[in-house]
């Protein structure tokens, strides 16, 4: 029972608060990343989940890392973003990787469309009162995708092995 309430709370609960971070301030904190590492591994020891399969998601997330850290570099995507999406992907794992990657595509796509449009149209002067308003708004601002990114990892999240695991324990 513990562990299927840990596998319905803290990923979901953990990418939520990421995405509102991100939407609010424009950051991801490093701990949410952390607590993402250290929950799916303690889940999926948990959980039974065999060395080989847990080795196969350490090394997506491993390879998600190297990845988005040179998108980083180039500076199209922020850090925060880059150890989220990686913290993701060791949720996901390589089964799921394709699908979390198309998905944050879209709806990274369709976020940045909006960011893009809104940006066009005045505010009225109350909204600028609100910082974290004036700043989604400031075209030199970048977009939060970690929204995308959060949305797109909740969605895939119900059909991975460390929820379908966990959802086929016996109940005590």
């Amino acid at each position: 029972m513990i562990l299927e309430t840990a596998t319905l709370i803290f990923f979901p609960g953990l990418m939520i608060f990421a995405a509102f971070s991100d939407l609010f301030t424009m950051t991801i904190s490093n701990r949410v990343s952390i607590a993402l590492v250290v929950i799916f591994c303690g889940l999926a020891y948990a959980s039974g989940m065999p060395l080989a399969e847990f080795g196969l998601h350490l090394s997506c997330g491993f390879a998600v890392l190297i990845c988005t850290f040179a998108l980083f570099a180039f500076g199209w995507i922020g850090g925060g973003d880059a150890k989220l999406c990686a913290a993701t992907a060791l949720w996901v794992g390589w089964d799921h990787l394709a699908d979390y990657s198309l998905l944050t595509a879209l709806l990274g796509g369709g976020l940045t469309l909006f960011f893009l449009q809104l940006r066009k149209w005045p505010l009225p002067q109350w909204l600028y009162a609100q910082q974290w308003v004036a700043r989604l708004h400031d075209r030199d601002n970048g977009v939060p995708y970690g929204i995308a990114l959060a949305i797109a990892g909740l969605m895939i999240y119900p059909d991975t092995g460390i929820w379908l695991s966990a959802a086929s324990l016996p109940q005590v």
